[in-house]
């Protein structure tokens, strides 16, 4: 069994997808809940370093207290950034998965495909019925 951990949010349906491709794919995941759990400040900087993104990028402004806390203000650094992530962490983009094939946030969440181990997967259609996986085994779209 191949160890993937997720940064899930239960109420982010993007995320839900995600999960079920991971455990359609036969694996059971690390499932870390971020908003109860969240990185700690290190972890958070690595999983930056991995997806080669910056604190800005990660940034997640719908349903958030982004405007609220003056995050479009762009002269705010880096650690002011992740300090406000940490501080909140709805904040961070979410669902970001890591797998022995890379880190990847995985929006959309067919994205999550690529971290899984080769092979072909039954048929998969994601929560509102578009189809991820078709008959043949491939990916759509």
């Amino acid at each position: 069994m191949t160890a993937i951990r997720i940064y899930h949010n239960p109420q982010c349906g993007t995320s839900r997808n995600v999960l079920a491709l991971i455990r359609h794919a036969g694996i059971e995941p690390d499932i870390v809940d971020y908003l109860k759990t969240p990185p700690d400040r290190a972890t958070l900087l690595a999983l930056m370093s991995a997806l080669q993104m910056s604190p800005r990028q990660l940034l997640r402004r719908k349903g958030t207290p982004f405007e609220a806390l003056g995050l479009d203000d762009t002269t705010l650094t880096d650690d002011a950034l992740v300090e406000a992530m940490m501080a909140h962490p709805i904040l961070m983009e979410r669902p970001i998965v890591v797998s022995p094939k890379g880190v990847r946030l995985c929006r959309p969440s067919e994205t999550v495909l690529e971290l899984l181990p080769a092979g072909p997967l039954p048929p998969f259609s994601k929560e509102d019925g578009e189809v991820v996986i078709g008959e043949d085994g491939r990916r759509v779209g």
